[in-house]
């Protein structure tokens, strides 16, 4: 499976909003009005990523959420991470 260097991402990047290539991950960071937003936002991308088999790294304080995603079976950034962060833009 092919992996993104931080030189190779960059068509990529310029494709999706505000998500950053840090350690081999794709990462953003989301804000919400709340808590229940926040959470929701949490359960809809949930779904996606077990629709696609590909499993992201939340972290959650009240209302902001931080996303990154990697494959770890590749050690790097795939098209499957590019694809999720494609989908988690579109309903956000």
């Amino acid at each position: 499976m092919k992996t993104y260097s931080e030189e190779t991402i960059q068509p990529q990047l310029k494709e999706l909003k505000d998500w950053q290539f840090i350690n081999n991950g794709l990462e953003k960071k989301f804000s919400f009005l709340n808590f229940t937003q926040a959470l929701g936002f949490i359960v809809q991308v949930g779904v996606m990523a077990e629709k696609r088999n590909h499993h992201p790294e939340f972290h959650n304080v009240y209302n902001k959420v931080s996303i990154r995603l990697t494959t770890h079976d590749a050690e790097g950034v795939t098209d499957k991470d590019v694809d999720l962060a494609n989908a988690i833009d579109q309903i956000q």
